[in-house]
């Protein structure tokens, strides 16, 4: 019987939903995602250690040589000053987490208070050191809080778009009638949402190019000692919430063209 009484309201409901709701869904869901990655490493939280930008650890492995390095002999003192560390850093926008001896991660926005709760042994190369100064020098989360603000200002101008209600005819009959959307408003929630999108590109362009390259470097200088990579779930929401954007933008487009297009049959 519940299921009946859903099914009948859902099929009174989907006729009054309009193809601007389908844009201020997707909107949400980019905001989401993009909220979810600016708050990787930012607490311990379930799953939010995990969505991180790079990640540098600890880890003995057969070291690369290359007739470019001067002094190939220096693994090997790099691995005696590693000994037996297994200490993960982890950065993400606006936090650091850690993981000492493979239990659980500490997460906080202050590297030293992280530094703090770790021996020499467990740190020698000073890898939350080198984590903090990627976070403060290179990482910029602005871009995308500024166009999640943008995205939101358009979520609320969609709003106020005209949805279906009805009207009586010269009959005397009702009929559902869904008038235009305002062209001013439209045009401006497409500006919104399009510079939210580039602002959502250049940001995780230089996200990933900066974490690739950091993760390199740093590989490469604690050659058989020291590893890192990039986060893949970090990549995945930004990459994700970009493309939500475009499809709304592209949307937006459609529909303002369509109307036009609409309006010079009527007038012809």
């Amino acid at each position: 019987m519940a299921n009946l009484r859903f099914a009948a309201g859902m099929q009174r409901l989907i006729p009054f939903l309009g193809y601007h709701h389908i844009l201020m869904f997707l909107i949400v869901a980019g905001i989401i995602l993009l909220s979810l990655l600016l708050a990787g490493c930012s607490s311990t939280s379930p799953g939010i250690p995990n969505i991180f930008l790079i990640s540098l650890y600890y880890q003995h492995y057969p070291p690369s040589f290359d007739p470019a390095q001067v002094d190939p002999g220096v693994t090997t003192a790099i691995a005696n000053i590693v000994g037996q560390a297994q200490l993960e850093v982890r950065v993400g926008y606006f936090g650091i987490c850690i993981n000492p001896d493979g239990g659980s991660f500490l997460c906080s926005n202050n590297a030293s208070s992280l530094a703090s709760q770790v021996s020499v042994d467990q740190d020698p190369l000073n890898l939350i050191w080198v984590a903090s100064t990627f976070k403060d020098s290179i990482v910029f989360p602005y871009l995308i809080i500024v166009a999640m603000i943008l995205a939101f200002i358009c979520f609320i101008l969609l709003a106020t778009f005209p949805g279906w209600h009805e009207e009586t005819d010269e009959r005397g009959s009702e009929r559902d009638v869904k008038p235009f959307p305002s062209r001013p408003v439209s045009q401006v929630a497409l500006a919104l949402i399009f510079v939210a999108s580039v602002f959502v590109l250049v940001s995780v362009l230089w996200q990933h190019t900066a974490s690739v390259a950091a993760s390199t470097i740093a590989q490469d200088l604690g050659n058989g000692s020291v590893k890192s990579g990039v986060g893949t779930t970090a990549m995945i929401l930004g990459w994700f919430g970009f493309a939500l954007f475009i499809i709304v933008t592209i949307g937006l487009l459609v529909m303002i063209l369509s109307i036009s297009l609409l309006d010079r049959l009527t007038d012809d």
